[in-house]
């Protein structure tokens, strides 16, 4: 059995772990809009990059959620990871915009790893305090969010065209190496001692998830938020570029700091208010603090308004999805939380395969502003979900 300090290593390891990733991933993201204009690809391919690898990412999550709950977490964790780095570094040399396509797919495959990392955390943490765990986790994501767009905004070269992008996309490699090795290094096996649930054909999970009063109605409010969230990320380099006249650095400075505020809401404020006011309510705040944020965005008449926009978004991001987490980790069973979790993955996954896509068509049949627009409306079906989930929420044990 393990001890308090145990669990306390472990979840110092996982964090380590986590900050790792997501600091390679960090640094790409914000990138991937001029990365894909230096190989003179219009908007509709720029987003297309995205919804590119939300594809593997849709096949992966389930696949690898499942996996997990069966052979365990590390070495899932374990090869995945390593391939996302040998992926980043095949980026770097990617010789026109369709090979792009094809290592982002395959990226995508592999760095649908969240509901491992999701169940490994719920392996090493009781029911009642999972939604605050989860919100420290997320504000492991936010740190390495701080670090890595700050990094390959530095880094980035976009008057050499695509050479500029390799040097932070070999830094990108070495930072998920860096996690694989740390997972080798470092992390233990903290699974329950159940029997594994008998295989489940992807169609049979979807079907019981879907059937359950809770666990639906998140992966409904995860994929209609998501389709229009997606579609900003895809699309914010563009459309800052387009009103402000901003740059890969510009972009990589304002990630930081959007970073930084989510570190600390997810990892201070977001299990506070779960313990408080209870997950359905805090979910639902945050929800409706990222329609205010998006409509600001949407409408600002400057960069600090919209920066201000932005930060909205950021903090009801911080205390929606730890809590949306948290709800489906203690509605699944224990023996299932990995494919319930990578379910609910997968889900959002396909929003970012149809996400960047329609914002791409927005941003150039419509206005740049669009993706705010349609992302704002989106939020309030999510809220309306979200507020039923209220008298259907398990009670933590």
């Amino acid at each position: 059995m393990s001890t308090p300090a145990d669990e306390r290593r472990a979840l110092a390891v996982l964090l380590s772990v986590i900050f790792l990733m997501i600091a390679g991933f960090g640094l790409v993201i914000p990138l991937l809009p001029f990365f894909a204009q230096a190989f003179d690809a219009p908007a509709w391919q720029v987003t297309l990059m995205f919804s590119a690898f939300s594809v593997g990412q849709f096949l992966g999550e389930p696949f690898w959620g499942r996996l997990s709950d069966r052979v365990g977490r590390r070495p899932v964790l374990i090869v995945t990871i390593t391939a996302v780095a040998a992926s980043y570094a095949a980026l770097a040399f990617a010789p026109n915009i369709w090979a792009a396509f094809v290592i982002r797919f395959v990226t995508g495959i592999f760095a649908g790893n969240i509901s491992t990392l999701q169940g490994a955390m719920a392996d090493i943490t009781p029911p009642e305090r999972r939604a605050g765990r989860m919100g420290i986790m997320s504000a492991a994501f936010s740190a390495g969010f701080i670090c890595g767009p700050a990094i390959g905004g530095l880094l980035a070269q976009p008057g050499r065209g695509p050479l500029g992008f390799q040097l932070p996309l070999l830094v990108a490699a070495g930072f998920a190496l860096a996690s694989a090795v740390a997972v080798v290094a470092f992390v233990r096996e903290h699974r329950p001692d159940v029997p594994p649930a008998p295989p489940h054909r992807r169609r049979a999970g979807l079907t019981e998830a879907m059937a359950h009063p809770v666990i639906s109605r998140m992966v409904v409010i995860s994929f209609i938020t998501v389709v229009g969230f997606a579609g900003i990320e895809a699309t914010y380099g563009l459309w800052t570029e387009a009103r402000f006249g901003w740059g890969p650095r510009q972009i990589g400075l304002a990630f930081m700091g959007i970073g930084l505020l989510g570190a600390v809401c997810q990892g201070w404020l977001s299990g506070r208010l779960a313990r408080r006011y209870g997950e359905p309510n805090t979910l639902t705040g945050g929800l409706v603090l990222m329609g205010i944020g998006l409509t600001t965005q949407w409408l600002s008449p400057t960069w600090h308004v919209a920066m201000v926009g932005f930060a909205f978004v950021c903090v009801g991001q911080s205390l929606c999805f730890p809590n949306l987490t948290g709800l489906i980790s203690q509605a699944a069973p224990p023996d299932r939380q990995g494919e319930m979790l990578g379910l609910n993955m997968s889900g959002m996954a396909l929003a970012r395969i149809g996400g960047p896509v329609l914002a791409g068509q927005l941003f150039s049949l419509v206005s740049p502003g669009s993706p705010f627009a349609v992302a704002a409306l989106l939020i309030l079906p999510a809220i309306w979900f979200a507020v039923q989930v209220k008298a259907r929420a398990p009670l933590p044990a």
